[in-house]
């Protein structure tokens, strides 16, 4: 076999631009049967309080659901599941009192919340559906009452180049054509929504945005502590929802995402931020690692080779035409050492140009114009359309792979795992675009983490030029790939992610694990950049106890779970992953594939014989958080004797050339997807 030249940065980067935003959008609400026999329940009110600090983001929802009918009816709630999100709490009111769910197999909590629903007291249900919702079941709304319930989830926060992102999902995607021809949703807020957020940060923060809510009060209250006030009346959305609305009362449609943005100073050293939670000095400590590396990853500057693999299938007739578009600015975004491929594929693939062509304007319009001699039809094999464009790669020039489709794979192989083999066959590198919350994250996560490339979330409610600069700014510079992470000096266990792959210009790295004991550990991060190696060094000081962060232990659960099920999701279900899976789920109180989470009367938990294992995790974390409100914001720097990275952190700025090209492209594949939306709202 011939060797390859190991290319400064990228290999080959594959950009997966806009899969799977298929469908007409479906926002959060209360579940109604589409024949329209019975009118829906309501929503009368949708708190939600999020609290970002120590490295992580707390969102807690509170709701009021109303029956406006003469008998009781149960409730249906569904809602998008949040990014790397673990759900730790669903609480619903029995007799003015709140009960807490606890966590069982999943058909052992179904038999329970049945069994109680037929004798008609009081219960609660949350379940997953796979990657794309969790659904709340609660029986009975009583006739002309409300029924209050509250769920809370945990998740890492998000920062890249020094931007943090804070999404709270509204939107589902309407990915599940069988659930939206038999459900409608009722997603309007009757009398009162609010949006509250915190943000406690040790490093400066600047400035902070949410899109397109001018309504927001944001308050700065020091340099790391901002706050996010939304809160009805939201006049604008009582016009979007077409619901009348009577004297005194206001609606808030959860039909959009609510995006929050953060800008730390430029200037930023690089740095290792280190958070623990360890209540016995003689047991296992939980830690979550935090890795800042600083901008010494350099530019790219010689040409680069593109190719578009294009979906031509039946779906995309209506848009095709904006989609040419799209690529044809694209392409006119192209420097004159730059080469080009173009693919199509529906229920077969075929290659336009017949290899690679210079991106002259001679070609840039040849090939334009036979795009629009293309007709759309029949269905969609991703498979087939993602194998040929992997043919033909030159080793020697840093290539990008572009994947435009709209619909979820239907024709040919579809199964995660030969995706997993096809991309893990070549030296490639995978980025992601991931549109809508019910994108397949697991699929598009894998074929990334396969390809030690890099997967972006997008919203609608995103400032879609600002993601799109992220992500350019990683295709025009260096990484650094091969990434290993070791401590010596603690003795340390179960680390996730086991395997990290590469480290992309602005990407954090955080690592969840356990620890044994306390003392000074030596830390050290290795990868190569263009076949140099390269590797950072410090000492970090883990301690004996620490008891204000017991959120840790799930969310490092959460991410085990996660490796695991990528395990299943790649090679099929696996008896002992799955018994896995339920039984630290059930320990750390998860909802998950296999797990869900029940709410019945107290009496009912003890005649069951099912421990309070939730309860009690939600009262030690209950009380931290309180505790953690009255304090001054924690500084988790580890590395301030010994710096590991000498540069500061970069800044975000602009993406180059290559930028610029997949900003054209992606405003165009927005645009489509914008205009598709108001066609399906007329």
């Amino acid at each position: 076999m011939k060797p390859r030249k190991v290319r400064t940065g990228w290999s080959i980067p594959i950009l997966l631009v806009g899969v799977f935003f298929t469908g007409l959008s479906q926002a959060a609400g209360l579940l109604t049967p589409a024949d329209g026999a019975l009118a829906p329940l309501e929503i009368r009110e949708h708190h939600v309080d999020v609290v970002i600090e120590d490295g992580y983001a707390i969102t807690t929802v509170e709701q009021i659901f109303h029956n406006p009918h003469p008998r009781d009816l149960a409730a249906i709630y569904s809602f998008p599941v949040p990014e790397k999100a673990a759900v730790a709490e669903f609480t619903v009111w029995i007799d003015g009192k709140p009960v807490t769910g606890e966590v069982l197999e999943k058909r052992q909590a179904r038999q329970v919340y049945e069994a109680e629903k037929s004798a008609g007291r009081d219960a609660g249900l949350m379940e997953q559906e796979s990657y794309r919702t969790f659904e709340i079941q609660v029986s009975p709304i009583h006739a002309g009452l409300d029924t209050r319930v509250r769920f809370a989830y945990i998740q890492p926060a998000h920062v890249d180049t020094g931007i943090g992102r804070y999404v709270y999902p509204l939107e589902e995607g309407g990915v599940d054509e069988q659930k939206l021809a038999f459900w409608t949703a009722q997603e309007v807020v009757r009398d009162k929504f609010s949006f509250q957020l915190e943000l406690r940060s040790a490093y400066p923060v600047d400035a902070l945005r949410i899109p397109d809510r001018p309504q927001a009060l944001i308050t700065q209250h020091d340099s790391g502590h901002w706050s996010v006030d939304l809160s009805s009346p939201a006049v604008a959305a009582v016009e979007e929802a077409g619901n009348p609305i009577t004297p005194g009362q206001s609606a808030f449609s959860l039909d959009r995402d609510l995006v929050v943005y953060w800008r730390h100073q430029s200037g930023l050293p690089g740095s290792v931020d280190l958070v623990t939670h360890k209540p016995d000095a003689g047991g296992r400590g939980t830690f979550m690692l935090t890795l800042t590396p600083g901008d010494d990853l350099q530019p790219i500057v010689e040409g680069s080779d593109w190719v578009f693999i294009l979906d031509v299938s039946g779906s995309m007739s209506g848009k095709y035409q904006t989609l040419v578009d799209g690529v044809q600015q694209a392409l006119g975004k192209m420097r004159a050492n730059d080469r080009f491929r173009v693919v199509l594929f529906n229920d077969s693939a075929r290659e336009l140009t017949s290899g690679f062509v210079h991106a002259t304007p001679e070609n840039i319009s040849h090939y334009g114009q036979a795009l629009l001699q293309v007709q759309p039809g029949s269905g969609t094999n991703l498979y087939a359309g993602l194998k040929r464009g992997l043919r033909s790669m030159d080793a020697d020039r840093t290539s990008a792979v572009v994947l435009v489709t709209d619909g979820v794979a239907n024709v040919g192989e579809t199964q995660q795992r030969k995706f997993i083999e096809l991309v893990a066959k070549q030296d490639i590198r995978l980025f992601t675009f991931i549109m809508g919350n019910s994108a397949n994250r697991p699929l598009l996560e894998a074929m990334t983490g396969a390809s030690n490339g890099f997967a972006l979330n997008i919203s609608n409610s995103d400032d879609i030029v600002g993601r799109i600069l992220e992500a350019g700014s990683k295709v025009t510079h260096e990484s650094l790939h091969g990434v290993k992470l070791s401590l010596r000096g603690v003795k340390t266990a179960d680390l996730t992610p086991a395997k990290i792959g590469s480290l992309y210009r602005g990407q954090q790295l955080v690592v969840f694990g356990h620890y044994w004991g306390d003392g000074i550990a030596d830390l050290r991060l290795e990868g190569k950049i263009s076949g140099r190696e390269k590797d950072y060094s410090t000492r970090v000081e883990f301690p004996a106890t620490t008891v204000l962060n017991p959120e840790l232990e799930r969310l490092w659960a959460f991410a085990r779970i996660e490796g695991m099920s990528t395990e299943i999701a790649d090679f099929g279900e696996d008896a002992d992953l799955r018994q896995a899976i339920t039984e630290l789920a059930i320990e750390y109180g998860l909802v998950t594939d296999y797990t869900s989470m029940v709410v019945v009367r107290d009496e009912v938990f003890d005649a069951l014989g099912i421990e309070r294992q939730n309860q009690q995790r939600l009262q030690t974390e209950n009380q931290a958080r309180q505790q953690r409100a009255t304090q001054a914001t924690r500084n988790h720097r580890a590395d301030q004797s010994k710096p590991m990275f000498n540069s500061p952190r970069p800044s975000h700025g602009g993406a180059g050339s290559a930028g610029s090209l997949l900003l054209a492209l992606f405003i165009t594949l927005i645009g489509i997807r914008y205009a598709r939306e108001v066609r399906h709202s007329k």
